[in-house]
């Protein structure tokens, strides 16, 4: 916070007595900003009146003055440190590592690795991209990587940018912030990056230059707002295309019994693609799921009840060192649970699934058939695999159920369709009722040949 509130009071000579005699040990500066009291003392006389005067003439300049450290710009410019863009992104990462979750570290690392090579002070002798990438990914913002040596290929490539870094200082130059942005608009490739790729890189960026301007207090202020710079919008509404309606998702979920027949892959995973169907769990949230989260009576409805979403987000980025971070359900404290009632055809299914595969040492429901985690890859393969025995040439070939998470699409638009009360919707699949009406409603393939009926029955009244 600035003001030009200020006002200046006389130098204090700071006396004491030795020998009997008043000696004079400092002098001391003595102002106000904003009403809060603010001093500085010297040895030397000389130096306490240069300072009063640098501050009265900032004061006569119209300089505001920091409310906090009590002193104009022009002095708070000179006492900052310098820190290099490099040195900043390090410190940035270090502080936040640890209370994140490792999706959210994959991510703040690989925002940081695009943007960091962009800002450096000279272009000639800069090393590859690629190894550039992986200096900063595999060492640099790794901070458990900080414990070992440093790879011998990744020393002079982390020299370099150590070298020619852009103090941040810079930053405050709109060309610089500029350059930032440019460079997660587009791919390693160099063709234009998705939408929601720049906005994720783009938000990690605003959060460095928060820490930047809040805690090192090296910028005045976020130079990314007054740059006029706007990255593509983000389609927030799902694509109708993607989401197969009641049959077609039945269809694909038989399909995938016939992947792998000899070795029961398809089998082994048809009731994890299921559960996103009929329960709207994430994949993630199936990947977590425990026999003893289920209740799956012989009869009727069952429940779920959802506790761990364990997203891939690969070995590095986990406290475990495995590929799966282990949290709460998403946008919930850990302690948080999500009781989801399910239809009896899912129980049947999963019934089916334990008598036949059991479950995984820890209790998890699925696993691999060495009771390893399922990883995203291998359900991938099986589930594009099933789109080419269970749809048609056509269909395969279009978006239509084009990811495993399209069939949790299914479910939510399935359940808005048939008139189930949206607060209930979204208490059951952790989200808000604004998302459900924006993202998912009257998605459903083959859905608007129903309503065209429902408007033509209105019209004819």
């Amino acid at each position: 916070m600035k003001s030009h509130d200020v006002r200046f009071w006389e130098i204090r000579p700071n006396k004491s007595v030795k020998n009997g005699k008043t000696v004079v040990r400092s002098y001391t500066v003595r102002w106000t900003v904003a009403g809060r009291e603010k001093s500085k003392t010297f040895e030397r006389k000389a130096l306490a009146v240069r300072f009063l005067g640098s501050l009265v003439q900032a004061a006569n300049q119209g300089e505001p003055f920091d409310v906090e450290t009590g002193l104009p710009e022009s002095l708070l410019r000179k006492e900052r440190p310098t820190l290099t863009w490099y040195a900043v992104v390090r410190k940035f990462v270090s502080a936040n590592w640890a209370r994140q979750p490792a999706k959210t570290r994959s991510s703040i690392v690989d925002a940081l690795a695009t943007i960091t090579p962009a800002l450096v002070t000279a272009e000639k002798s800069k090393p590859d991209a690629s190894l550039l990438r992986a200096a900063l990914v595999r060492y640099a913002l790794h901070p458990p990587s900080h414990e070992g040596d440093v790879p011998a290929e990744l020393v002079d490539p982390l020299r370099w940018l150590e070298r020619h870094s852009l103090p941040v200082t810079e930053l405050a130059k709109a060309e610089n912030v500029r350059r930032a942005l440019d460079a997660v608009a587009v791919t390693m490739e160099g063709r234009r990056a998705a939408a929601t790729t720049i906005a994720r890189k783009r938000a990690v960026f605003h959060s460095v230059l928060k820490y930047v301007v809040r805690e090192l207090k090296l910028l005045d202020s976020n130079p990314l707002h007054d740059v006029d710079w706007s990255a593509p919008e983000i389609r927030k509404r799902v694509d109708p295309r993607v989401v197969p309606n009641p049959a077609q998702a039945r269809q694909l979920l038989s399909a995938t019994t016939y992947v792998g027949r000899l070795n029961g892959r398809g089998r082994r995973l048809m009731p994890l693609f299921a559960c996103m169907y009929y329960a709207a769990l994430r994949p993630g949230e199936a990947v977590g799921l425990r026999v003893t989260d289920c209740h799956l009576p012989e009869e009727g409805w069952g429940r779920l009840t959802v506790v761990k979403n364990r997203p891939q987000a690969g070995k590095r980025y986990t406290d475990s060192g495995e590929s799966h971070d282990d949290k709460g359900t998403k946008r919930r404290g850990e302690d948080e649970v999500r009781p989801i009632p399910i239809p009896p055809v899912l129980v049947r299914i999963l019934r089916d699934h334990v008598k036949e595969f059991g479950t995984a040492p820890d209790g998890r429901l699925f696993a691999t058939s060495t009771g390893k985690l399922v990883a995203s890859s291998s359900y991938w393969r099986v589930w594009d695999q099933a789109r080419m025995i269970g749809l048609s040439p056509e269909q395969a070939a279009s978006p239509l159920a084009h990811r495993p998470y399209d069939l949790r699409h299914a479910a939510i638009t399935t359940w808005l369709n048939a008139g189930v009360p949206a607060p209930e919707i979204a208490r059951r699949v952790g989200h808000s009722e604004e998302v459900l009406w924006k993202v998912y409603a009257g998605c459903l393939d083959g859905d608007e040949m129903r309503i065209n009926r429902l408007i033509e029955t209105a019209l004819a009244a």
